[in-house]
């Protein structure tokens, strides 16, 4: 019995242990390469409970250059990502890849030798997570898209606690749609303001700033203000479970 006890209790604490450097992963993540213009361009990373997204862009220009995300999981030593999109390279949809990570300070080191640095954890914000359209508001009346939120055609929004970025892409066609991103903020008041950085089919449209007025209400997210054409949207997200 003494021995069972031990057994579970050390299962407990690996367990706890994993889930603590698992933890550790969440928030956004920065570094950098150079691109295929010799330019120096910026890689952004956010990684919430339900799912990370990894992507490319010249800040200076706004270019878009790539993205990839999905699903993961990660224990103590080892990250593994499910591919809901990959702009680069479709054939990755469906599958699954598996790397070495470690955590030191406020250094992401994958494969040893790719190495990141934290801007933001998920703490003390009220957006942070992954969220999926489920409503549009179209020529007056509310659309209700929660059933094709449940098929292979998605729009996905993951913020961490500064930065933002949706996704548009087809699982079943393993199909690449179009991304925006870049860095965001809330106030106690309901204002949602958007940082735009990059969108994949106009960088023009980098620089812009937008300002939304949002409300939460359990697993939904009300969102309302113009787009960067100047349009009026309204919009509800729900979590992506």
């Amino acid at each position: 019995m003494r021995f069972y006890l031990f057994i579970l209790a050390l299962t407990l604490t690996t367990t706890l242990a994993a889930q603590t450097q698992t933890d550790e992963l969440l928030g956004a993540w920065e570094s950098s390469f150079f691109d295929a213009q010799g330019r120096r361009s910026q890689l952004t990373m956010t990684i919430t409970p339900e799912y990370m997204v990894m992507t490319a862009f010249n800040k200076a220009s706004g270019e878009f250059i790539s993205t990839l995300g999905g699903r993961w999981r990660a224990d103590y030593t080892t990250f593994s990502l499910s591919y809901d999109f990959d702009s680069t390279d479709s054939t990755n949809v469906g599958g699954t890849i598996a790397i070495p990570y470690r955590i030191t300070g406020s250094v992401l080191i994958f494969n040893n030798d790719k190495f990141w640095t934290r801007t933001d954890r998920l703490k003390n914000a009220p957006l942070a997570g992954a969220w999926q359209i489920t409503g549009r508001k179209r020529d007056g009346v509310m659309q209700d898209l929660r059933e094709r939120a449940a098929g292979p055609r998605k729009t996905v929004k993951i913020l961490s606690g500064s930065r933002f970025q949706w996704i548009a892409f087809d699982t079943q066609k393993k199909k690449f749609i179009a991304t925006g991103g870049g860095s965001y903020s809330t106030s106690g008041k309901g204002l949602y303001i958007e940082r735009i950085e990059y969108f994949s089919r106009d960088p023009a449209r980098a620089r812009q700033q937008l300002s939304f007025d949002f409300k939460r209400m359990k697993d939904d997210w009300v969102h309302r203000g113009l787009s960067s054409r100047g349009e009026p949207i309204h919009e509800v997200w729900s979590k992506v479970k």
